[in-house]
């Protein structure tokens, strides 16, 4: 039996050219009056994933100065494993922008992975007065 064209497109594989960088199941408080995870769930999701990369860099504090872009592309349900993904895309003065990805295993189809959300954040290395502050440079292989 095929599937209908509308349907969203299920993987076999999740991303081979970005990190793993959260995995969590929502609970039933993250649900919303449809049955769907609350976006603003999902999004504090991401920018938590969204740091984890940007902290090697900045070494102590940064802010989230940016969402670059989020797009919710499928519904998050309840039971879903979500698996963060996350890579680098610029490295600047004093921030760092990355993607993440998100990507839902759902409950009733393991092993098979739907993208639920797309998103780009931009964060700043702070100083101890929250004023931007240089980031070392440093050889992006070996970070």
């Amino acid at each position: 039996m095929s599937s209908p064209t509308n349907a969203p497109a299920r993987l076999k594989s999740l991303p081979d050219d970005m990190e793993l960088v959260l995995k969590v199941i929502p609970l039933p408080a993250d649900v919303n009056a449809n049955g769907d995870i609350f976006g603003g769930w999902v999004m504090a999701q991401c920018d938590l994933a969204g740091s984890v990369i940007p902290a090697r860099y900045a070494k102590g504090r940064m802010a989230t100065v940016a969402v670059n872009e989020f797009v919710f592309k499928q519904p998050v349900r309840l039971g879903d494993i979500l698996s963060f993904y996350s890579k680098l895309v610029r490295i600047g003065r004093t921030s760092v922008t990355v993607v993440v990805e998100v990507f839902a295993e759902r409950y009733k189809a393991q092993g098979e992975y739907i993208k639920v959300t797309e998103a780009t954040f931009t964060y700043v290395a702070i100083d101890d007065n929250g004023r931007p502050r240089p980031i070392a440079r440093v050889d992006q292989a070996s970070a």
